[in-house]
């Protein structure tokens, strides 16, 4: 790794020079099964052709212009998206964390705007990651994260997972808004039950609180539908977008009812780069695929099959594999031995995954991976399960 790089992150002595659906391939021609998909970013795989043509099009007209004008193609972003969506208002930015930031913001100025700037505070929980800004490291109250980097951000308060009697008990006159993700993506692909999500709608309607959910790994048809509340049969206030809806182009978006967002003005926020030209030709892009008929029929019957090839491999293999969670293509294994040595064993199988909390290893295929390199990505799997039972065997 080049000196002159921040040590932020540990990185694999691994390179890769070009990609194709779901395989990366290194510059002497090694070719890895990417179930990583750039920490569920890259949904149509990689070098999708409509996706290449749309970005190579738009790169030969215009890349940036600012907010200070029109921009089309953000218009039409925006349009697809509510028409798809609870939401009846968009707003583009660069990430998730900026998202979630900004989605904490219209949240506190909706209740300033009511007359009620005592309510400002943000209930989230334990297990959850919302970003690495200042803010957004206090929403996640993770200590690891936070360590080092001064006083906390005040203003979020953080209760158990899944513990309806402690969210109940969390709220006091000073609660603004609920936090959450409905499946908790870097705490371990821990998902919140259809009946708990409905609850805590109900809680934030009697309560008459703003409900928020991150949707930036869950949104973008991860779960098998476009957005993940849609299996729940309810509606956010705000929700929050990333990740895939670029398909590796940056790009973050604030979805939100008009009531929700009624105190944003002009001038109350802004970006310099979000909704550029490029990134929102990416996302429509992106949604051209998506909205094809049939493409989230093929997404729920593509990874149900390779859940269950998992499940069969955790009951082949239960020195290695504890469990198996999650929904659609946002999966995780939980291994026996320590979860970095599972997603080792992985890259030497030549399968790439993501650790995650609890010693999980998420395996997150792009969407439109074929069902023959999911059943490749088991047998190489299998492959590891055999050498890491193998060697557990020899310790014990």
């Amino acid at each position: 790794m080049s000196e002159a790089l921040m040590s932020t992150y540990a990185r694999a002595n691994l390179a890769f020079e070009r990609g194709e659906g779901p395989y990366l391939y290194t510059a002497d021609g090694r070719r890895y099964l990417d179930f990583g998909s750039g920490i569920a970013v890259t949904a149509l795989g990689h070098s999708h052709p409509h996706l290449v043509k749309a970005i190579q099009e738009q790169a030969a007209k215009l890349w940036h212009v600012s907010n200070l004008f029109q921009i089309p193609e953000q218009e039409k972003l925006a349009q697809r998206l509510v028409a798809n969506s609870f939401a009846d208002k968009a707003f583009f930015c660069n990430s998730g964390a900026e998202a979630n930031e900004g989605a904490v913001k219209i949240a506190r100025k909706y209740w300033s705007s009511k007359g009620q700037p005592e309510k400002y505070r943000v209930i989230t929980f334990d297990g959850a990651f919302h970003g690495r800004t200042l803010a957004m490291l206090a929403a996640t109250n993770n200590k690891k994260y936070l360590e080092g980097f001064g006083p906390v951000v005040e203003g979020f308060d953080h209760v158990p997972l899944n513990d309806l009697k402690a969210l109940k008990a969390a709220i006091t006159p000073e609660t603004a808004a609920i936090l959450l993700e409905p499946i908790q993506g870097e705490g371990g692909i821990r998902a919140v039950p259809t009946e708990t999500l409905r609850a805590i709608r109900q809680i934030c309607d009697e309560h008459k609180l703003l409900l928020i959910l991150d949707e930036v790994q869950t949104g973008m048809g991860r779960t098998g539908k476009l957005f993940a509340y849609e299996w729940a049969g309810i509606t956010p206030d705000i929700m929050t977008l990333a990740k895939g809806l670029g398909g590796g182009f940056p790009v973050g978006a604030i979805l939100t009812t008009d009531e929700a967002c009624s105190g944003i003005k002009p001038g109350t926020h802004g970006t310099t780069f979000g909704g550029n030209v490029m990134a929102m030709t990416a996302g429509n892009a992106v949604l051209d695929v998506m909205l094809e008929p049939g493409f989230f029929d093929g997404v729920q019957k593509r990874s149900s099959y390779f859940r269950q090839q998992l499940a069969m491999l955790a009951d082949r293999y239960p020195e290695v594999i504890e469990e198996v969670r999650g929904q659609g293509f946002l999966l995780a294994v939980k291994s026996k031995c320590v979860n970095t040595d599972f997603q080792a064993a992985l890259r030497d199988e030549h399968v790439l995954g993501v650790t995650a909390s609890d010693n999980t290893v998420r395996l997150l295929p792009p969407l439109t991976i074929p069902e023959k390199d999911l059943a490749e990505g088991i047998e190489r799997i299998e492959a590891a399960c055999q050498k890491l039972q193998a060697k557990a065997k020899e310790a014990a």
